[in-house]
């Protein structure tokens, strides 16, 4: 399975620009430290922050775990017991886009993940520009 960091999607300065999340899609567990308050919560703030619309899929919540585990089987690091949390992005074309497992034992690797996925160009505020 790949390192969080290798899940990292990059993107050229000038292809930033061009991006837009339609959403953000988390797959969490309420007991997971690597899930609250390290991830959840602010990828919840940038998605608000960027103008995504944001979801959260907790595991153990039966109605929610059908949809987490069809996200993880489609597009994530599917394994029977996968790990969390598990970020997605979905893009105004339908595509969604994996971009983030947290990573097993240390919580500080996720939350250097989480950062480094926040402060790069998918979660880049857009650019007001005056008009001419």
């Amino acid at each position: 399975m790949a390192a969080a960091a290798d899940r990292l999607i990059l993107v050229k300065s000038s292809e930033a620009s061009s991006l837009k999340i339609k959403a953000v899609h988390v797959v969490h567990a309420t007991w997971c430290p690597h899930c609250h308050p390290t991830t959840v919560e602010p990828v919840q703030r940038a998605s608000e922050e960027i103008g995504a619309s944001f979801f959260s899929y907790d595991i153990d919540v039966p109605e929610q775990e059908m949809k987490a585990d069809d996200l993880v089987k489609k597009y994530g690091d599917w394994t029977e017991d996968y790990l969390v949390p598990q970020v997605f992005v979905e893009m105004p074309d339908g595509e969604i886009r994996h971009v983030l497992t947290g990573t097993p034992g240390s919580v500080a690797s996720t939350k250097k993940a989480v950062e480094e996925l926040l402060s790069g160009p998918l979660f880049s505020k857009p650019v007001k520009r005056a008009k001419p």
